[in-house]
């Protein structure tokens, strides 16, 4: 992604003093940000040396209370590979949101507080062996298909990736042309996203090439036949899925995969799909 544009015009807000790091998190900075609409912006920050974790893996980022007190923490999942030299993540902008309020503000130099240690059930290890690797999200639920689709490893995995993510607007497909133009024109990664990687982006609340709710599609038999594939269901034997977005989409779909035989995987135990219980509940 070109970051050179990404930096917000407005003033970015003082925390007062410098953070510090503590037994619990890293204090790390912004580097760059992105409004993509006044729903959802994306940042990254610089990456401790220490840190590792698996693509798709999320962490508690935060800021300090307004008044000195608590640190306000989130997970967020990271939306960068694991071999990337900075942390990206993808947010959605919550007007009254104890942390998304003041986090949408940051800029460039500011300081945030990361967890030290990455968490997560959206990753490989979760998954059996298989042939097709589905990554199915909603809004911010991309951000993990962000970090997982850039993996060469899952590449070794499956011989197809298909990434589907669903948004109300067009607009609001952030990251459509990393899919669509700058991964399969990479030096590195090109050849890899033109052979194995599928991108199918659909919204349902505007006409676009591709309408209506993951849940529709994969109902329909649209998800198969626009990934060019011969079926209408999914298949125990060579489908792998992970789920991540609204929690009625990851309730409603992890239904339809146990009705067609599949069974959710874990990191000690794993099986044909996942998903993120922290952030179901």
């Amino acid at each position: 992604m070109n970051t050179a544009v990404l930096a917000r015009t407005e003033p970015a807000p003082a925390h007062g003093k410098p953070l510090v790091t503590s037994a619990t998190h890293h204090v790390e900075s912004v580097l760059w940000v992105r409004h993509w609409t006044d729903q959802y912006f994306s940042f990254a920050i610089t990456r401790p040396a220490s840190f590792r974790f698996r693509s798709g893996e999320f962490v508690m980022i935060g800021l300090p209370g307004e008044d000195g007190g608590k640190p306000v923490m989130r997970a967020y999942s990271i939306a960068s590979p694991s071999y990337a030299d900075t942390l990206e993540f993808f947010s959605i902008k919550v007007t009254d949101g104890p942390l998304t309020s003041r986090l949408q503000k940051i800029g460039p130099g500011d300081q945030i507080l990361m967890a030290k240690k990455p968490v997560g059930t959206l990753v490989l290890d979760a998954l059996q062996p298989g042939r097709r690797l589905f990554l199915l999200g909603t809004g911010t639920g991309l951000a993990p298909w962000l970090s997982v689709a850039r993996d060469p490893d899952v590449y070794d995995a499956f011989e197809r990736v298909i990434v589907a993510h669903c948004v109300r607007e067009v607009r609001d497909l952030a990251y459509r042309e990393l899919f669509q133009k700058e991964l399969p024109a990479d030096e590195v990664f090109g050849e890899l996203a033109t052979n194995q990687l599928t991108y199918l982006p659909t919204v349902t609340r505007e006409p676009f090439e591709r309408e209506g709710r993951i849940t529709d599609l994969v109902t329909s038999g649209r998800l198969f036949r626009d990934a060019g594939l011969d079926q209408t269901v999914f298949n125990p034997e060579n489908d792998r899925v992970m789920l991540c977005g609204s929690m009625h989409m990851i309730k409603d779909v992890a239904a339809m995969l146990e009705a067609q035989g599949l069974v959710e995987g874990s990191n000690s135990e794993p099986g044909d799909f996942v998903l993120e219980r922290a952030f179901v509940g």
